[in-house]
């Protein structure tokens, strides 16, 4: 078994994105400049904000960051949307999601103008990810085509199932392996909270990404031997050794399944930093086609 280091990976992207910069800077270019929006003080939005900052820094981008409470307005809030689709100093921008129940989720996404939309939550783009046309592609599922990518894992002609069917990831994961390109050209299965024989299906995987949001979902008799299991799941649960008082659990029983697979993901350390600098490349790759 070999574990898939998502902190090693992901910090590799960021110095290569940190040359990009550079050269971008030599070349007489602005840095890009990646907004963030955060609605409310929830607690994982909060820390997953303040490292997406950080992660800017790292990198040599402009980061900024727009606060709201909880009971702003849909139309505030949209015309802040308008307002930075407009301002051609700005890169890209998210909105972190969740948002307050009293907000359109859906009605906000799509006022993002799809050129900015570095999270790949756009329909376009969307749309054009599932197509095979260049997109902004969601950061999840991209992080995970990196990390089969990296570790030269084989795709081609492969059963893989997908838990969970999530416009986030379940969806765009599902059809970026279908693709034809490496990674990809897999056979893809996807099972969700209504499929029947979950587990029956699973064991069929060569390649098994777990995006159901259940945690330890996946326990030892669902995976094959030899199988790549991908974790995405990233559940806050109860626990007594940690100061916090909780800790991060992955959609996998990861003791019990980790001795039956060729690779696998931990959580967390896996697809989580990945997730992260997938943000980066979409910004940069937002920045480039400002230029051309």
């Amino acid at each position: 078994m070999q574990l898939i280091d998502g902190k090693l990976i992901s910090a590799q992207i960021k110095q290569e994105i940190a040359q990009e910069v550079l050269a971008m800077k030599a070349n007489g270019e602005t840095a890009p400049h990646l907004v963030a929006i955060l609605v409310g003080h929830d607690g994982g939005s909060e820390t997953y904000v303040a490292s997406k900052i950080t992660d800017c820094q790292e990198v040599g981008f402009q980061s900024s960051l727009i606060r709201y409470e909880d009971d702003v307005t849909e139309e505030e809030l949209l015309g802040t949307i308008d307002r930075l689709n407009r301002d051609a100093s700005i890169t890209g921008f998210i909105v972190q999601l969740p948002l307050p129940k009293h907000i359109d989720e859906q009605r906000i996404i799509e006022a993002i103008d799809p050129n900015k939309d570095v999270d790949g939550f756009h329909p376009i783009n969307m749309g054009r990810t599932l197509i095979g046309l260049p997109s902004l592609v969601s950061a999840t599922p991209a992080g995970i085509l990196e990390l089969l990518k990296r570790y030269k894992i084989e795709t081609s002609g492969k059963h893989c199932v997908v838990i969970g069917r999530s416009n986030i990831v379940g969806k765009p994961v599902a059809g970026l392996m279908m693709q034809k390109n490496y990674p990809g050209d897999a056979t893809v299965t996807v099972c969700h909270s209504r499929s029947k024989n979950i587990a029956e299906i699973c064991r069929q995987a060569d390649i098994l990404i777990a995006a159901i949001g259940q945690p330890e979902f996946v326990k030892a008799d669902m995976v094959k031997p030899g199988a790549v299991v991908i974790d995405v799941g990233t559940t806050r649960v109860p626990s007594t050794l940690t100061k916090s008082g909780w800790k991060l659990t992955g959609d996998v029983k990861f003791d019990e399944v980790a001795p039956k697979c060729s690779f696998i993901t931990p959580v967390p350390g896996g697809v989580g930093p990945m997730t992260r600098v997938e943000l980066l490349k979409n910004t940069l790759l937002a920045a480039k086609m400002r230029i051309n």
